[in-house]
């Protein structure tokens, strides 16, 4: 099985780290996001992936180059051959395809990009910027058993803003809520998986996939939802970043599992 990264976007609200890199290779404890959610993927045995590269896409392409470069414990050159062999490499098993889907494509059009890469079967999708710590594996599962030809994560987020608790007479506040709950709605948390026709909802490069081709989805009854309710953090702004870097540095990292 295959997993799609969205990872075209401008990241505008993350401008302080990405006017000089794409938002999925702003780094968390030395590695760019990008590397945190296929861990995360490989750790459930899925490790060909397909990344939808927009915005200084060069920047994924030449990431990898120099990973595979820096992961090995040797380098032979033939330079007459023209050839490099990287040996006893330390480095991740992964085939990884990295497409040009433009600057200007939506989510909806940048899936539709990569259909040839695809091979016709199930998949896996989901956002280049934010990590959880979702069971990839039973997501597939129920995925396959539903029936349905597409599958999303859904999540509670909490709320974002500390609380404070009123007196009965709403004059005087008796105590504070560091994060309480959110609404108790239920939210697009990413980490689809997907049948290959669904791709055929998806009619032009700008079509939004979170838009006309997820609500028709629902409205034929096609379309899944896994509920998670352990940790899910996008990283949107400067702020999900110094959280996410915290964690990391804590050593608590609750969407490591590998």
């Amino acid at each position: 099985m295959k997993a799609v990264l969205l990872a075209g976007g401008l990241g505008s609200r993350l401008s302080e780290e990405t006017s000089v890199r794409p938002k999925p290779m702003v780094e968390i404890g030395g590695l760019p996001i990008l590397w945190h959610i296929m861990k995360i993927y490989s750790a459930a045995g899925i490790r060909d992936f397909v990344v939808c590269a927009g915005y200084r896409g060069e920047v994924i392409s030449e990431w990898f180059e120099s990973y595979r470069r820096r992961t090995s414990g040797a380098i032979r050159f033939d330079l007459g051959a023209g050839v490099t062999e990287y040996l006893h490499s330390t480095g991740d098993d992964w085939t990884v395809t990295v497409v040009d889907t433009g600057q200007d494509s939506m989510t909806g059009g940048r899936l539709r990009l990569v259909r040839e890469y695809l091979d016709g079967e199930t998949f896996c999708m989901t956002y280049g910027d934010g990590v959880a710590s979702v069971d990839i594996r039973s997501l597939v599962e129920q995925h396959r058993s539903s029936g349905c030809e597409a599958t999303m994560t859904v999540v509670q987020p909490p709320g974002r803003f500390g609380a404070v608790n009123m007196a009965p007479d709403h004059q005087r506040i008796d105590g504070f809520m560091e994060k309480p709950d959110g609404d108790g709605g239920w939210i697009n948390g990413g980490f689809f998986v997907l049948e290959p026709q669904v791709i055929d909802r998806i009619p032009a490069t700008d079509t939004v996939w979170e838009q006309a081709p997820l609500r028709s989805l629902a409205h034929d009854g096609q379309l899944g939802a896994f509920k998670h309710s352990g940790f899910w953090q996008p990283m949107d702004t400067l702020r999900d970043k110094m959280l996410l870097e915290s964690l990391w540095a804590s050593g608590d990292v609750p969407w490591k599992c590998w």
